[in-house]
């Protein structure tokens, strides 16, 4: 029986083909696994605080030891390891034993390739590191620190006009009455446009917090300022939202879909059965602030859009590794199954069959936040000739992504894989834009539309909706939604160049 591997998280998940079933698997070989390491792994610094969080069993080692793994793990696993700069390990920014964690995150950046995009962007912008036990809870627990806010500036320096675009049910924000379009006056008692050091750094840790801490925040609503204290804790991401819009007597789906975690799963596919229950005809993805995660879902979500006639025994996506690994390259298919794994094991927990929406176009809000696994939703439909319409400003551009490996308690993720879609198309790393027509790359048919902080997400009036309407109804752009916007989603703190941890397309992990 072939097997075809699906990109997930710390375990491998599996497809059969032919029977269409999702079942765990234990090994990496010959599944995209890295080369056999040479350097030590888990020989940890004494000084690592997060060595306790390890997946396997640790020695004694020194940030050495550990600095020695990374470089290691660098020219096996990136996919770009011919790229990486000459750097001195023994470097001071490096070598701080009295600050490991800083030590080993810059040492990681300096690998990273200098090369850039066409448009002159950082090629790698994506890759990262995380505690892995923090990783754990948001990838697979669905939760994050915080206080259930999406932040959206429209600059990263004054004015910065930091607004609220989303808030998660039932967060504290929620409860707090904090709502979407609400402006940042201070935070902490410093003002949102504070560019002093001492300020920025305040204003950071107010919005972003690394612990869990109580912040105080002054907001203004329609010229009402209003002041809030929120403490911040764990949230539970509200990933899928969904409505059937009434649109001249035609039922019209629209499906917010904002993470790819493990627990989206479930609540998408009882969201595209309402969707189907009630017959649309057509249907608007909002996945303007959808970041990316587990790939797989992005291919059920793809198959459950288009149905199974393009889609059945065909390539979602391919998956290129770099010159080491290229016997392991791999494609995922369109699954048309559920999986819903157990968090702890990656059993799967369902192998029911998915809704089927049977559409041949799909009209989807975008902007630079869309990234990774939802720019592969659009990349892979449009692999299979589904005509995919764009409403929104240009994606993020990542067709990359990796596995992630932990070492001494923290996960480290250099890019790994490019993804490729069944017509083997997979650059687009300025992004996808939306324009007047479709050159079969990285411009998609669409219209470029502002995101409308004042009218709720779902809203027929809401600017990036309005314009699908408008597109579906006539096939032509409103006026004002032919404006380029500056604003962007944020998920990183202000002052910061590196990419969020959720701006990814996350792939298999190390079997614990």
């Amino acid at each position: 029986m072939s097997v075809a591997c699906v990109t997930s998280g710390h375990r491998t998940l599996r497809a059969r083909s032919g029977a269409g079933l999702l079942a765990t698997a234990a090994l990496l070989a010959g599944c995209g696994g890295s080369p056999t390491p040479s350097a030590q792994a888990q020989a940890c610094s004494p000084n690592n605080p997060y060595r306790a969080d390890a997946t396997a069993s640790t020695t004694l080692g020194s940030l050495a030891t550990e600095k020695a793994w990374m470089r290691d793990h660098f020219d096996r696993s990136y996919l770009w390891f011919s790229e990486v700069p000459s750097v001195n390990a023994s470097n001071s920014a490096y070598s701080n034993e009295a600050d490991v964690v800083t030590s080993l995150d810059n040492y990681f950046h300096a690998l990273l390739t200098p090369a850039l995009t066409l448009s002159g962007a950082r090629k790698d912008q994506f890759s990262f590191t995380y505690p892995t036990r923090e990783w754990d809870a948001l990838i697979n627990g669905g939760t994050s620190l915080g206080y259930g806010i999406e932040w959206y500036f429209a600059s990263a320096t004054p004015p910065r006009g930091i607004r609220v675009a989303f808030v998660h049910a039932g967060s504290v924000a929620a409860g707090a009455g904090i709502q979407r379009g609400d402006t940042l006056v201070l935070a902490d008692n410093v003002g949102a446009d504070d560019n002093t050091p001492t300020g920025v750094a305040t204003i950071n840790e107010a919005m972003f917090p690394s612990l869990t801490s109580t912040h105080s925040f002054r907001f203004s609503r329609g010229g009402n300022v209003f002041d809030r204290t929120l403490g911040a804790g764990s949230v539970t991401l509200s990933s899928v939202q969904h409505s059937v819009l009434n649109v001249g007597g035609a039922s019209v789906g629209y499906l917010l879909f904002n993470d790819h975690l493990l627990t989206a799963e479930a609540p998408l596919i009882s969201a595209v059965q309402a969707l189907r229950n009630a017959n649309v005809t057509d249907l608007v993805l909002d996945l303007r602030y959808n970041t990316g995660g587990y790939l797989y879902i992005a291919s059920q979500l793809a198959t459950m859009i288009a149905g199974a006639g393009p889609t059945t025994g065909q390539v979602f996506e391919r998956t290129l590794f770099n010159s080491k690994r290229s016997a392991s390259n791999e494609s995922t298919p369109f699954f048309n199954v559920a999986c819903v794994p157990n968090p702890s094991t990656f059993d799967c927990t369902r192998s029911d069959g998915l809704p089927m929406l049977n559409l041949q176009r799909v009209f989807v809000l975008v902007s630079g936040a869309t990234c990774s696994a939802s720019e592969a939703i659009v990349n892979g439909l449009r692999g299979v000739n589904v005509d995919v319409r764009l409403i929104g400003t240009t994606t993020c551009g990542k067709p990359y992504g990796f596995f992630g490996q932990d070492n001494c308690g923290i996960s480290y993720f250099p890019i790994e894989f490019q993804g490729v879609n069944a017509k083997g198309f997979g650059d687009y790393a300025d992004g996808f834009v939306p324009s007047p027509s479709d050159n079969g790359g990285a411009a998609v048919a669409g219209c470029t539309a502002s995101d409308d902080l004042d009218h709720a997400l779902g809203d027929m009036a809401e600017g990036q909706l309005a314009a699908a309407l408008q597109l579906r109804a006539s096939g032509s752009c409103p006026t004002a939604a032919g404006r380029e916007s500056p604003l962007a989603l944020q998920r990183a703190p202000l002052g910061v160049q590196r990419p969020p941890a959720m701006t990814q397309r996350y792939g298999r992990l190390p079997t614990r």
